[in-house]
């Protein structure tokens, strides 16, 4: 059972070779044997998981299937309100977010019916690419201890790759489904913005915010995100937009398709077996059809400076009040972050906001007319020491987390979809992740390719 992904799990329940309880009871089993050191979750809730698992057997006996995720047993990043669970987003405040409605995404999975776990653990507050917690622990990478699990989703890419869970939400401001997915070795797709509802998700920056799913293949991936895209009433940017049929558009394969390596920027101070196996990606994408062709995009510094201001500015108003009136409850990175948002002026925010449309509609005119997706590294090296990227002074730990995040922040203010996904391992164990970037609302086509790499080279079998 342990090797089975979720849409393997979802078969094995629908034709009575496993039951829910069984695959429930084999991640509970999982996480008592492995979250001591991981410290993947901040709730568990394992008699409702049971109960739920139990409820949904007996409709399955009684011929009732609830959905394609009938049985599966998924977790949550703990900024997604769930209700009957607190939700902490990171912090030591057990219930810091409420909503009057539960998460869109997560009611969305539960009427597909999929079992709760409980809730992940995170970067406090969502600011951090490293997964360090003061509150909570920090999580461990499942496959080299002491070493960086992503951030700020870190939870949820440690417990998917550990399989103590079959598949987990995490959101995504700068990086941070795809870099724990990249950590961890796993998939993460950060979808279009507004492609998925945020409503019942503790924001950070509401412009640059993204949900999406982790899981361990990109069919699991494919099928999460079938079922939790499209417009929600509860959520005033959620897109009207038609959702493709994203798993059955999996096997119409790379062939005839333009992929772009860019000659800049993404592939500059980035370690030579990153680079090689970006690279290698590409070349397994040519031999199966796809037309390789070298890019030069627009200039990349100019969408981190403008997504410097915009989440800064965002999240200081957000959380303003736990950074004014109780700062000492926070870390002290995350309450440096927030503090220079107070500082930025609502002309330097306006102007980056306009900026941001200006540059979005002019990368998406002037690349996409060259190329179909945009191959890069997700992580600029492989995960590094946790001690080593958390010591020192403050301001350099904050530059650390910019250079770690700098590969993925331009396509959050782009609002662009973006899969990233293992493509290596390095030489001493530490996974190696590659992000493949399309159109606005077009996730089929980086799905199509990203599943055609998967099917042509082994990475996402292998378990840490």
């Amino acid at each position: 059972m342990d090797d089975l992904t979720l849409t393997g799990l979802a078969a094995a329940i629908a034709d009575r070779k496993l039951s829910a309880v069984e695959a429930t009871a084999g991640c509970l089993d999982r996480i008592a044997r492995l979250d001591g050191r991981l410290r993947a979750f901040i709730t568990l809730d394992a008699e409702g998981a049971l109960a739920r698992a139990r409820a949904l057997d007996a409709d399955l006996a009684a011929g009732r299937r609830r959905g394609p995720l009938h049985g599966v047993p998924l977790a949550y990043k703990d900024l997604c309100h769930v209700r009957g669970l607190p939700t902490s987003c990171g912090t030591k405040t057990a219930e810091y977010f409420t909503s009057e409605i539960e998460c869109t995404a997560v009611a969305r999975l539960t009427a597909a019916g999929a079992v709760t776990l409980g809730k992940l653990n995170m970067t406090e507050l969502a600011l951090g690419p490293f997964g360090d917690n003061p509150h909570h622990g920090n999580v461990d990478n499942p496959w080299k201890p002491g070493h960086v699990a992503g951030g700020s989703s870190s939870g949820s890419g440690a417990a998917v790759a550990a399989g103590l869970a079959y598949g987990a939400l995490g959101s995504d401001t700068g990086g941070s489904i795809r870099l724990p997915a990249a950590c961890c070795g796993i998939v993460g797709i950060k979808p279009t913005y507004g492609r998925v509802s945020r409503a019942g998700v503790m924001p950070l920056s509401w412009s640059l915010d993204h949900l999406g799913p982790m899981t361990r293949t990109v069919r699991d991936a494919a099928l999460m995100l079938e079922i939790v895209a499209g417009h929600d009433p509860h959520d005033a940017t959620s897109s009207p937009r038609p959702v493709d049929a994203l798993v059955a558009g999996l096997e119409r394969g790379p062939a005839g398709l333009r992929v772009a390596l860019p000659d800049n920027y993404y592939f500059d101070g980035v370690t030579p077996e990153v680079r090689t196996a970006v690279e290698t990606a590409a070349g397994v994408l040519a031999s199966r059809g796809a037309r390789v062709q070298i890019l030069r995009l627009p200039d990349p510094a100019l969408l981190n400076d403008v997504a410097n201001i915009l989440a800064r500015s965002e999240s200081a108003t957000i959380h303003a009040r736990v950074a004014r009136e109780r700062p000492h409850e926070l870390g002290a990175a995350v309450r440096s972050r927030l503090e220079v948002g107070f500082h930025i002026s609502a002309h330097d925010y306006l102007q980056a906001g306009r900026l941001r449309a200006r540059l979005a509609r002019e990368f998406v005119a002037e690349v996409f007319a060259e190329t179909d997706a945009v191959l890069a590294p997700a992580i600029p090296e492989p995960p590094p020491a946790l001690d080593a990227v958390t010591a020192g002074p403050v301001d350099e730990i904050v530059r650390r987390m910019g250079r770690f995040s700098r590969l993925t922040r331009p396509f959050n203010v782009l609002g662009l979809p973006v899969v990233a996904l293992p493509c290596g391992i390095g030489a001493d164990g530490r996974p190696l992740g590659v992000q493949i970037v399309g159109r606005p609302f077009d996730e089929s086509t980086i799905l199509r390719l990203a599943h055609a790499y998967e099917e042509a080279t082994d990475w996402h079998t292998r378990r840490p």
